[in-house]
């Protein structure tokens, strides 16, 4: 996995499809692919091995309505959010964007934080809902059902709800260290009663359970004075 979360723009207008990949490529937080056709968009999600965490759907494309194709990618069983954009933003348009399928719907012209902050919630939402899948080396991660599942091995972890939270944090890093206070802080809050010992004692026993060497850590490992995920570990031996 890539520092960056994919998410697919639909949009037959060049300017604007060129303008939101740059501004959501700014940070690193995202990373944005484009498809200026339902056919496209169809074809991109559908793909053997594709990824994405969102769509931003436009509603006018030279091929289709994007809400008969939000509806369409919904009964195909797509659960990621799917935020209509659009220029049609009366009480009917909007109730036919949402009745589609779509988990929001933005009207253009629109600010760019804004589109960030709403499609950030959106995220953050599906992440937490029973629908919510991250693949984490061999493993199928359900955060709701605090569940980590290895097909090719036909293995099946339980995992605590700490130690799902701690998984979930990490993972959402990007591959990126995160400090043991932060980590520590985050999934039990501000508690000075709790402290990096019980967080180190976690970090052990979820090692014990995922690595299929503890003493060789490859997906769970310590760095930059904290910890560090590394999604993609152990994927082709797998």
């Amino acid at each position: 996995m890539s520092d960056a979360r994919p998410i697919l723009i639909v949009d037959d207008e060049p300017a604007l499809l060129e303008t939101l990949s740059e501004q959501l490529s700014l940070d690193g937080e995202f990373a944005p692919t484009g498809a200026a056709t339902a056919a496209e968009a169809e074809a991109m999600l559908s793909g053997a091995g594709s990824r994405f965490d969102a769509v931003l759907l436009d509603v006018g494309l030279p091929d289709g309505d994007g809400r008969e194709l939000c509806a369409k990618l919904r009964r195909a069983g797509l659960k990621i959010p799917i935020i209509m954009l659009t220029g049609a933003d009366g009480e009917s348009d909007v109730v036919r964007g949402l009745d589609s399928g779509a988990n929001d719907y933005i009207p253009k012209p629109f600010k760019l934080q804004i589109l960030l902050a709403r499609l950030r919630t959106a995220l953050r939402t599906f992440d937490n809902s029973e629908d919510a899948v991250f693949t984490i080396g061999p493993y199928t991660f359900r955060p709701a059902s605090k569940l980590l599942q290895d097909t090719a091995r036909n293995r099946r972890i339980r995992l605590t709800e700490k130690e799902c939270a701690i998984l979930k944090f990490l993972y959402r890093a990007g591959g990126r260290p995160v400090g043991r206070q932060i980590l520590l802080n985050e999934v039990w809050g501000y508690n000075a009663a709790v402290t990096t010992h019980t967080l180190e004692t976690h970090i052990y026993r979820l090692r014990q359970k995922i690595e299929p060497d503890p003493t060789a850590a490859s997906l769970l490992l310590t760095e930059g004075g904290g910890y560090r995920l590394d999604p993609a570990a152990g994927r082709a031996a797998a």
